[in-house]
């Protein structure tokens, strides 16, 4: 038997998390977040997080969480994430710890790879993970007005908009979004073939472009720069391994 199809033990009720997620907060603030991350098992999941618990939090300790999140997700070990619960919960007011930009592709949903709930992170999806203002305008909203405490730009291995742009695709508007990425081919040091059909360059390429992502949101957005040079915000980039399932996490 495959252990994605053992019988799991029924999970507590929502009641119960909440009880023990305050009362291990009230007890390790500070520590690390294998004792107290939002996602962890038997204290968020089948609720919202609420904005005392995400307070608590720092930047450091949000990112654990989520690398946690990851490794039950390639470990194939998700929490059993009762939906309705957290729908019902969140419905007064969401209170996300951080924001991920990550790109369209349907094999990269962040918030499965994180293994997430509801209210737990806001998402942006667009392809190539490309930054604009509009999008900095939603991670200003996300970090300066609800409070998240992390910026996440995530890029994928095998990225068909990375893949496009090196091979100087040419389609409506899809057009303009490819140039976007282009700087990032240029940037790109790599001694092997520079093609779209030698998948080392696009990884490599779709690295850089997260690099520059992130660049570009501490250059053009100095309430977010602002929020990172006091210690209250963390801007990261992060590469989503499509064959193994694992995130890296940099910068």
């Amino acid at each position: 038997m495959n252990e994605s199809d053992q019988i799991q033990p029924a999970a507590p009720t929502c009641t119960h998390r909440r009880r023990l997620f305050k009362s291990v907060l009230g007890v390790a603030a500070g520590s690390t977040i294998s004792a107290l991350g939002f996602g962890m098992p038997d204290m968020v999941y089948a609720a919202a997080l609420t904005k005392e618990q995400r307070d608590r939090m720092t930047p450091d300790q949000i990112i654990q969480s989520l690398k946690k999140g990851n490794e039950r997700f390639h470990q194939n070990k998700l929490l059993r994430h009762d939906y309705l619960a957290q729908k019902k919960a969140s419905v007064s007011g969401q209170f996300p710890a951080a924001i991920i930009l990550s790109c369209i592709d349907s094999r990269a949903p962040a918030e499965i790879l994180f293994d997430t709930g509801i209210g737990e992170t806001y998402v942006t999806r667009v392809a190539g993970n490309i930054c604009n203002t509009d999008i900095l305008g939603g991670m200003e909203y996300a970090c300066a007005v609800t409070g998240a405490k992390v910026v996440v730009v995530m890029g994928h291995t095998s990225c068909g908009a990375v893949k496009g742009a090196i091979d100087n695709v040419k389609l409506g508007n899809l057009t303009g979004l490819l140039a976007k990425i282009k700087p990032a081919i240029d940037a790109t040091a790599y001694p092997g073939d520079r093609l779209a059909s030698d998948y080392a360059f696009v990884d490599a390429v779709a690295r850089t472009n997260v690099d520059l992502a992130v660049a570009q949101i501490r250059q053009d957005s100095p309430i977010l720069s602002g929020l990172e040079k006091e210690g209250k915000l963390k801007i990261v980039g992060a590469m989503y391994n499509l064959n193994g399932g694992e995130v890296e996490f940099y910068g």
